[in-house]
């Protein structure tokens, strides 16, 4: 039976179209993971084409095969050990000579190979002509022009594609490296075949890479029977090349290979251009002007970020209360109970805190798959290299620190662009000290509560340059003790400005999407459980006073006033007996409400909430006149009842305050106490500390219930005040609070996602327990100075 699987692994050099290739040919039958053991991104898709099912492998895009970096490593190590039924290697027509560099090292692998001379369109606008043909045979193997972004040539691709599979050899192919380096070759290839070794790679292949020093393939060699002898053998072969070139044996022989190429590129490219500026080269001109340049860059960069988290806004609320409806759905169809509590504040809840963020993600990877796909990513790099190198950092660093204004989980998933691990470990654990949106709450009700308006905006603006000056100061700590090494010299490719394709930006979204729901999701839930656990038991709490008994007497207080001062006097058993004053009392309720909805967003003294008071009014007088003597009696039900609600209400946070402090969250927050004390906190900000530790929004919500004011938002007013007049705050140790919910930990989805990005919890648990130390040590500095300074 013919065998119906073909697997296909794209290569390419960055920047060819090769994804959007790999987007043609899959579609949405794709799937992103990681390679086995490393944080190099593998994507896979299939596709049916006539009677083969394809399996398609998008390789990491690559200059070249030598392994110097990860990628390099990961795709040529997939081409070798998992066999893939051909290579399909991705040209930028455009800039075929360098792209050719890649293919004759897949060539020299000897697997079967067809090359995909892609762009040629841009290619022939540009006045470059490519002999297809004459190419096809200098190499031996299959070109076919596509057009990635619009389809063009994919079929006849997928079947050259096939067919080379089912064909199972590649034809011949050989570089002439001259009789130096030729004769060395052989002598390394006669002795690796003496050995009669196990490893996978092709003969000649071996001993070209051996005789480049190819770190990964020696220590391959080294860990043969009679390993060191094959070694000392190839070390003296290598001083015999370089006695004779006088330099290195891999650049000698990469010199050799870059000719070989260079002598194919004159055979086959024709160029009729004559040297005219291009519409990218004219384009940069403004864009990557020294003057213009960084300012443009700033603007855009400002455009994605206020676009990301205002037009993200609407579906995060959309979603944030469709959330809250189906806690509350759930919540009245469950009786009372730990299982209902579970399920809603902590399941529920956590999750729902999740999946609010999502409309962040796809908006801002809209606008990175934009900027990545139009070309401007790369110049964007360029622009900001001269002021991140100051710091130790790469120029494309600064876009994830940039974007962790908004959010850290997208500054973080960001870091990605960077290819160098020190560069992109360095700015994932100084990304967090970018002051996100989720800490906003926090400064507003802080400030609300210590500071007076006249110095409110210097406060908030403080707090953020707080963040940024240490993260560029632990940028340098880090570049220079954790991360030690040479800079490496800024190299990127500035690929010619094109318009991507929807198809490409909506895929890119997607995967972001399911990769953040899938990974950060599940560990966000179990955190939330733990949380809840943590703030809900022991469940056997000493409460102080028997607020059951209370809450009894306080509504039986109620029922008898009302019966006094209301039922009695007009000779009904209960309010529902008097039809006009149940509904006047309804209508009065009914304005009430209104009126508290409509004022709720509008600031006090204002002209409209002036005009929204006279307007309550007016409906009120116009029903006492039309109700002269029950008005009198429904008013006083109204306040009765308000009285009575307040009096639970207040009875109810008290009671859950002291089930909070008797918790194991509480009783962390009594143990943490001491180290809370030289910063000017209690026990009491220990507890919003710890729960913020799921989101730094929590932090008010907590304090909410901590002083006994129930749910609270950074507006409320009576959390507001309860803080002013608590005697262990004050406005220094606010500012304090205020820089170490900046500094101290990143949230769990935070942590989530920098243990996926580094594939270790090591790097997760090290950018929780520095960040929170350098947090105790700012606050403790502001705080204790601030006090021997009189503040």
């Amino acid at each position: 039976m013919v065998n119906s699987k073909v697997s296909i692994a794209l290569a390419g050099n960055p920047n060819c179209g090769k994804s959007t290739i790999f987007n043609s040919v899959t579609g949405a039958r794709q799937h992103v993971g990681n390679y086995p053991g490393v944080t190099v991104e593998k994507r896979e898709g299939s596709r049916r084409f006539k009677d083969k099912e394809l399996l398609v492998v998008d390789l990491p895009g690559t200059y070249s095969l030598t392994a110097h970096s990860l990628d390099e490593l990961v795709a040529r190590n997939f081409i070798v050990q998992d066999k893939p039924d051909v290579i399909v290697d991705i040209l930028d027509a455009g800039n075929l000579e360098r792209n050719l560099y890649l293919a004759v090292q897949l060539l020299e692998l000897e697997r079967p190979l067809v090359l995909a001379l892609n762009m040629a369109d841009v290619a022939e606008s540009l006045g470059i002509k490519i002999k297809e043909q004459v190419l096809s045979d200098r190499l031996g193997a299959p070109v076919i022009r596509t057009v990635g972004n619009r389809h063009t040539g994919i079929d006849e691709l997928l079947a050259a594609a096939v067919k080379a599979a089912e064909e199972k050899t590649s034809k011949p192919f050989r570089i002439d490296y001259g009789p130096e380096v030729e004769a060395k070759i052989t002598e390394v290839s006669a002795l690796m075949a003496e050995k009669q070794h196990n490893l996978h790679f092709p003969q000649r292949w071996l001993a070209i890479k051996l005789l480049e020093n190819d770190a990964d393939i020696i220590n391959s060699v080294k860990g043969l029977a009679d390993g060191d002898k094959i070694i000392t053998a190839v070390a003296a072969a290598r001083q015999s090349l370089q006695a004779i070139f006088e330099t290195e044996p891999e650049l000698a022989i990469a010199t050799l290979r870059y000719q070989f190429v260079s002598s194919v590129s004159q055979e086959v490219i024709v160029e009729t251009s004559g040297g005219l500026l291009t519409t990218s080269d004219k384009i940069d001109r403004v864009l990557t002007n020294r003057i213009l340049g960084l300012p443009i860059f700033l603007a855009l960069m400002w455009l994605l970020f206020n676009t990301v988290y205002t037009l993200g806004a609407y579906p995060q609320e959309w979603i944030e209360n469709g959330v809250t409806a189906l806690g509350s759905y759930i919540g009245a169809s469950m009786p009372d109970g730990d299982l209902k509590s579970l399920i809603v504040d902590g399941i529920i809840g956590g999750v729902g805190g999740v999946i609010s963020f999502v409309p962040n993600i796809l908006l801002l990877f809209m606008g990175i798959a934009l900027l990545e796909g139009t070309g401007y990513m790369a110049r964007a790099a360029f622009i900001m290299d001269r002021v991140m190198r100051a710091v130790g950092l790469h120029g494309k660093s600064f876009i994830p620190m940039l974007i962790g204004f908004g959010c850290s989980v997208p500054a973080v998933m960001g870091t990605r662009t960077l290819e160098n691990p020190r560069d992109r470990f360095v700015t994932i654990l100084v990304a967090p000290l970018m002051s996100c949106s989720a800490r906003l709450p926090v400064y507003t009700l802080l400030i609300a509560a210590f500071f007076s308006t006249e110095v409110a905006g210097t406060v908030l603006f403080s707090i953020y340059l707080v963040g940024i000056c240490l993260a560029i100061i632990m940028a340098r700590i880090f570049r220079s003790v954790l991360f030690t090494g040479e800079s490496e010299p800024f190299v990127m490719e500035l690929p010619p400005y094109r318009i991507p394709t929807l198809q490409s930006i909506l895929m890119h979204m997607w995967e972001r999407a399911m990769l953040y729901l899938k990974k950060a999701g599940t560990i966000i839930m179990a955190v939330s459980i733990i949380v809840w656990f943590l703030v809900n038991y022991p469940s056997d709490v000493n409460y102080s006073k028997d607020y059951a008994e209370l809450t009894a007497q306080a509504e039986a207080g109620f029922s008898q006033q009302v019966e006094a001062e209301i039922t009695k006097p007009l000779n009904i058993g209960t309010i529902e007996e008097n039809e006009a004053l149940n509904t006047l009392i309804a209508d009065m309720t009914a304005i009430n409400e209104e009126f508290d909805q409509q004022a709720e967003e509008l600031e006090e003294g204002s002209q409209e909430l002036a005009a929204l008071t006279a307007a309550k009014e007016t409906k009120l007088q116009e029903l006492e006149a039309a109700n002269t003597e029950l008005f009198p009696l429904a008013s006083r039900y109204l306040e009765l009842k308000a009285e009575s609600e307040e009096q639970v209400t207040v009875l109810k946070e008290e009671e859950a305050g002291e089930k909070l402090a008797q918790s194991y969250a509480g009783q962390v927050g009594h143990v943490i106490e001491p180290v809370l004390r030289p910063l000017g906190w209690d026990w009491r900000v220990g507890i919003g500390l710890i729960s913020a530790f799921t989101a730094k929004e929590v932090l008010i919500s907590t304090m909410g219930t901590v002083y006994n004011i129930g749910d609270a938002d950074e507006g409320s007013v009576a959390l507001q005040k309860a803080l002013a007049a608590d005697g262990s705050l004050t406005p220094l140790s606010a500012y304090a609070l205020m820089v170490f919910v900046l500094i101290y930990s990143p949230c769990m989805v935070v942590l989530a996602v920098v243990k996926r990005e580094t594939n270790s919890w090591k790097w997760a648990v090290f950018s929780s327990v520095y960040s929170t130390a350098l947090a105790w040590f700012m606050a403790f500095l502001i705080y204790q100075v601030g006090s021997l300074l009189g503040y």
